[in-house]
Parts: structure tokens; sequence; C-alpha cells
């Protein structure tokens, strides 16, 4: 499996989203959009606004979260096939 995560440092979903990977071990690149030049607009040209954390996952892009709601560790656990 593929999976970029794109973020930024001021982010608590995205520290959050960077703990479950670690968390389940599971390998991945992170790409911050304030300093990766393109990033930001490539997050907006998918997904339609400026909205992270972003998972690509073998090219398919996911929202971990709900704004207001946090980081979905349950549906992102059973999408990813970890236990919570």
């Amino acid at each position: 499996m593929d999976l970029k995560l794109y973020s930024a440092s001021w982010c608590r979903d995205c520290r959050e989203a960077k703990r479950f990977l670690d968390k389940h071990h599971i390998p991945y690149t992170e790409i911050d959009i304030e300093s990766t030049p393109g990033a930001a607009d490539l997050v907006i040209a998918n997904v339609g606004k400026r909205a992270i954390p972003q998972f690509v996952i073998d090219g398919k892009w996911v929202q971990p979260y709900i704004p207001g709601k946090g980081f979905q560790h349950d549906e992102m656990s059973a999408l990813l096939g970890v236990r919570k």
C-alpha cells in the first residue's frame, strides 16, 4: 500500500492522524502543505478545499476526519485493516 499524508505542523487532526499511523506501524510519506511547493494546490484540486489531513491511499483521496468531530479512528481502522 502506498499512503501519503497531506498535513501541516499546526494541524491538530494531522498530528492525530500521524499518531494513528505510527501506532499501527503503517508506513506513509508525509507531505507538508506549508513547505512543499504545489501541495496545497493539489489538495484543493482533489478535494475542493484546503482541508487537512488528507490521506492518499494507492492514488485514492480519503479525508480521515470530520470537521468538528476529529479523526475517524473506527473508519480508518476498518479501511486500513487494523485494530483500534
